[in-house]
């Protein structure tokens, strides 16, 4: 049987932490800042963590186990 294929999307878009937990980055980042507050911009600048409910769907992705 042949190898599972890493979806290239997913591999750029997301990484595993230490603990196995997955890392991603925030949305609403890359345009139209003019209209967000300092603050809003700043923490959208730290990564955030996948949701509990969306794991198992990215890992599948990512050809975890």
């Amino acid at each position: 049987m042949p190898k599972m294929k890493t979806n290239s999307s997913a591999k750029k878009r997301f990484k595993l932490t230490g603990s196995g937990k997955i890392k991603r980055k925030h949305a609403f980042k890359s345009h139209i800042l003019t209209k967000k507050s300092t603050k809003r911009k700043r923490n959208l600048t730290q990564p955030g963590l996948v949701d509990a409910s969306d794991e198992n769907n990215i890992k599948k992705l990512l050809v975890l186990k």
